[in-house]
């Protein structure tokens, strides 16, 4: 199919040019993925998991509570199953009782209930010390995971990490790294001759792709390379999925399962699967997603709707508490704004940070108190700080802290709570690397009347979109505001609908958690405006809809 110039222009944008790197960028190959041999430590671990099936051994998938390790667990679970081995189990620490990371205490559970081998997914890179601890009960660790190599590897079999060693390509989630492990395992286990592999057909792990798209998505990877390569084939996969409980869930959120993209697993899929961990049932997300019975997953499904609208109500409560104590005690040029309170919920804290930074610049910081009575929270930022090194420059009022420029988490020390404002505007203040934030330009110009199921096809062929391949903005001048409003159950969503001056063509536009006034001009009736802009299907009220990136004066 010949490429239209539009086309042609948006790859070149994306420095895409070469005529083999174009047809690979828009017709990803499968088999141009990676050999999992290339992994270090990849033999140690595929040959000591055989060694466990051959001897009967209880081995134990140890996964992260969110969007990436559930979906990775959900994966080694069915691999096992397609084996027929039976002899495993996973375990999902508590996000609000335990936290992030590999614990002791679940190593002396698992010791005692027969595990001698443990199987990380998106975790472990720096359990260094819970790893020693495995190996003092007689339990062996294979860790696989994605996060940066902080300093010293744990001592297990081996660690699987994409940013170890040669491998090609760093970029991999936590879900893609265990997907690595199940090819090698299945490849060398049909050469061992082993049984229970032989009768694992060639290219079955191809249905494990529906869980690695999610993940993939979910953890906002860049969609390049190797990347681009999963979700796409994981999106083909998942619209014919067999998985009874991505099945149901679509049909519980109303998304034709044979039409699934990018967003709706960003927008949709993924939130719920949070929402699990988020309102303390990680299980539940995971009994969805490796479930056989038709059944029960429609009450699992059903289950996870009214968590995630559960979630949705605590976190409007917590914004609405917070937002009021903000205008209360900040003015609109601090950078920094700290906010606690020890009935808030650690784990909904950054998606409440997330709302309130799309009312101000800078850093926002939420705390509240945990099931064990710790303090912790989330942190926020727009891009004119970054959170790594702020959270440095204050390292005293933590216990621990992680996280990247724009979002991270920290452990208060509960005496520096009152003094948390303090250092961190202090720290913020004498941040010497703080990157610039972002400018928002646009690919093309265009009119309203441009704006056509005929376009939206040609830009999806750059799809799918996310982090490196962002969605092409438009630039639509020519336009007259109609109206402007807030909707949704909250009012925290806001549509402009707009008409062309000249074809008199109408269009809505919208955009989730904004206001009419976060745009650089109010879109008032009858006013003339410029509109930045992506072009979506309206997955509401059918046809297409613009998601508004800004509102402009007319030109």
């Amino acid at each position: 199919m010949p490429l239209s110039d539009l086309v042609q222009s948006l790859l070149a944008k994306r420095g895409v040019v070469d005529p083999d790197a174009v047809a690979a960028f828009l017709q990803p190959d499968y088999a141009s993925l990676h050999s999992p041999f290339l992994l270090e430590g990849i033999e140690a671990a595929v040959t000591r998991t055989l060694d466990a099936i051959a001897a009967g051994e209880r081995i134990a998938v140890y996964a992260d509570f969110d969007c990436d390790g559930i979906p990775g667990a959900s994966l080694l679970s069915d691999v096992f199953a397609k084996i027929r081995y039976e002899n495993v189990e996973v375990y999902i620490p508590h996000r609000d009782r335990e936290g992030y990371g590999v614990h002791e205490s679940a190593i002396t559970a698992l010791a005692k209930r027969g595990v001698k081998l443990i199987i990380t997914v998106d975790v472990g890179t720096t359990a260094v010390a819970a790893v020693r601890y495995a190996k003092e009960q007689d339990v062996d660790v294979i860790v696989t995971d994605h996060h940066e190599i902080m300093s010293e590897l744990p001592d297990a079999v081996a660690v699987l990490n994409p940013k170890l060693g040669s491998y090609p390509f760093r970029d991999l989630c936590g879900t893609g790294v265990a997907f690595k492990f199940a090819q090698a395992l299945l490849t060398r286990g049909r050469e061992r001759g082993m049984q229970e592999f032989l009768s694992v057909s060639e290219g079955w792990e191809k249905w494990l792709l529906d869980l690695v798209a999610i993940a993939t998505v979910a953890d906002m990877v860049p969609l390049l390379g190797e990347n681009r390569t999963l979700v796409h084939w994981g999106l083909s996969v998942l619209r014919k999925t067999p998985r009874v409980g991505i099945t149901a869930l679509c049909n519980e959120m109303r998304i034709r399962k044979s039409e699934i993209t990018e967003d709706e697993i960003g927008f949709s899929i993924a939130p719920r699967i949070n929402a699990a961990s988020r309102m303390d049932e990680p299980q539940l997300a995971l009994s969805l997603l490796t479930t056989r019975d038709k059944n029960e997953a429609e009450t699992l499904a059903r289950q996870l709707e009214k968590l995630n609208a559960s979630r949705k109500g605590v976190v409007a409560g917590i914004v609405k508490q917070a937002k009021k104590h903000m205008n209360e005690r900040f003015r609109d040029d601090e950078r920094v704004v700290v906010l606690g309170d020890p009935e808030w919920k650690p784990a909904l804290l950054g998606l409440a940070a997330n709302s309130l930074l799309g009312t101000r610049s800078g850093l926002v910081c939420l705390w509240g108190r945990d099931a064990n009575g710790k303090l912790k929270g989330s942190c926020r930022s727009d891009g004119s700080l970054s959170i790594v090194d702020v959270f440095t420059g204050a390292s005293d009022c933590f216990e621990e802290f992680g996280g990247h420029a724009a979002s991270g988490g920290f452990t208060l020390v509960s005496e520096r709570v009152h003094t948390l404002q303090e250092s961190l505007s202090a720290a913020a203040a004498a941040s010497e690397r703080a990157p610039e934030k972002e400018n928002v330009a646009h690919d093309a110009l265009i009119t309203l009347r441009e704006v056509s199921g005929n376009l939206l096809k040609d830009i999806s062929r750059l799809a799918p979109f996310g982090v490196g391949n962002k969605k092409p903005v438009f630039l639509i001048r020519n336009a007259v505001a109609v109206s402007a409003k807030a909707f949704g159950k909250e009012k925290n969503h806001v549509e402009v609908h707009l008409t062309c001056s000249e074809s008199g063509m109408r269009a809505r536009g919208f955009d989730f958690f904004r206001t009419v006034s976060d745009f650089t001009m109010v879109p008032e009736a009858g006013r003339a405006t410029s509109v930045l802009a992506t072009i979506e299907r309206d997955t509401f009220r059918g046809g297409l809809a613009l998601r508004l990136v800004d509102v402009l004066p007319g030109s």
